[in-house]
């Protein structure tokens, strides 16, 4: 049964405004609690969900802004939850933190291709856990929020950093969180040759021991998804053999 859980009465009479809300889907119940406790204790507004199918009855009622999610769940995976909300254009902008007991680096690989924002392994620390929460939720405020306004421009596409839209011929793109951040740091770096690992500290804030078999999957899934969303523009996205990417706009274009 789904439940949630308030630091204190203050921030329950307060309502949602201010507070960002975490859906933790993890089918132990221990860990699921665990979870939930200290991310409360953060000031996160935490509902728990079992099961898939639990989880996505969850984000139907509420999106959440960002979701803890476990990979092995009875029933519907935590593999469909993750695919169903990124296919899904009214939810494929929720961030997920994928949490599970898959260790190999293949498992890590299928995370990021399946449009995880970060992966974490069991066991684990829930400072840790916590921390990264954070991380997450920081990079998608300060690519939407916290750049005043500015317009980036490269020939029919606009980007507005403040607001975190993309428009391309004046029709408004659906992208993700991480596609908008890939998508930020090809123009802003536009003509420049960036390598994967630039991509990755960029749209990821990767750590450093992120193998180069990750790096490149990883970043060339994401450009692909990217290069379709943005139709004939996306083959202005070159790639640099053996190197890396580089956005270089067509004479005439701006």
């Amino acid at each position: 049964m789904n439940q949630t859980l308030m630091k204190s009465d203050m921030e329950k009479s307060a309502g949602a405004a201010g507070v960002q809300r975490v859906l933790v889907v993890e089918d132990e119940r221990d860990i699921a609690a665990l979870i939930a406790y200290q991310l409360t204790r953060e000031g996160f507004r935490v509902e728990t969900a079992g099961t898939g199918t639990e989880a996505l009855q969850a984000v139907g009622r509420d999106i959440p802004d960002l979701v803890v999610l476990d990979r092995m769940l009875p029933g519907v995976s935590g593999d469909e939850v993750l695919q169903r909300l990124k296919d899904e254009p009214a939810t494929a902008h929720i961030p997920v933190l994928v949490l599970t007991a898959k260790r190999e680096q293949e498992d890590r690989i299928k995370g990021f291709e399946m449009g995880a924002d970060d992966y974490l392994t069991k066991p684990f620390s829930p400072r840790e856990l916590v921390l990264r929460v954070q991380a997450i939720l920081r990079r998608v405020q300060e690519a939407g929020f916290t750049a005043g306004g500015r317009i980036l421009r490269a020939g029919p596409l606009r980007v507005d950093v403040g607001s975190h839209q993309v428009s391309l011929e004046g029709e408004e793109l659906n992208l993700t969180p991480t596609e908008f951040r890939l998508l930020q740091a090809l123009i802003e770096r536009r003509g420049r040759t960036q390598s994967r690992r630039q991509l990755l500290e960029k749209a990821w804030d990767v750590e450093a021991g992120v193998s180069d078999r990750i790096q490149t999957r990883t970043v060339d899934m994401h450009v692909r998804r990217l290069r379709s969303k943005l139709g004939p523009v996306g083959d202005w996205i070159e790639t640099i053999r053996g190197f890396g990417y580089r956005l270089k706009i067509p004479e005439g274009q701006g």
